[in-house]
């Protein structure tokens, strides 16, 4: 299906207007009210929740091998977690990942 130059902006235009009105609703209508403590807790949370949301498939359904899981993969995320759960630090976690899936992907060729 091949879609005219025309349309392809359209589309375009008309994705950034929708993304515009969605934040918009949220962060210009509300503007400079106080939010209630119940919603400030909730949203608190929100980066712990979209980061594993964003990984998650990556490990479990990685492309590199045509969405099969792999075994350096998922020690790797192990290591990440509890590196990251042990010390509290998302460097050392970062670090403990990328160390334990590069070593992985060596041996296992």
């Amino acid at each position: 299906m091949t879609q005219s130059p025309l349309e392809i902006w359209a589309i375009i235009l008309l994705l950034g207007i929708g993304t515009f009105l969605i934040r918009f609703s949220f962060l210009g209508l509300i503007g400079d009210r106080k939010l209630p403590d119940w919603l400030l807790r909730h949203l608190r949370y929100t980066p712990v929740a979209v980061l594993p949301a964003l990984v998650a498939p990556m490990v479990v359904w990685p492309q590199a091998t045509g969405g099969q899981p792999d075994l350096a993969r998922m020690l790797a995320a192990i290591a990440t977690l509890g590196v990251g759960y042990a010390t509290k630090n998302v460097l050392a976690a970062i670090g403990a990942g990328a160390g334990t899936l590069y070593t992985m992907l060596y041996l296992l060729g």
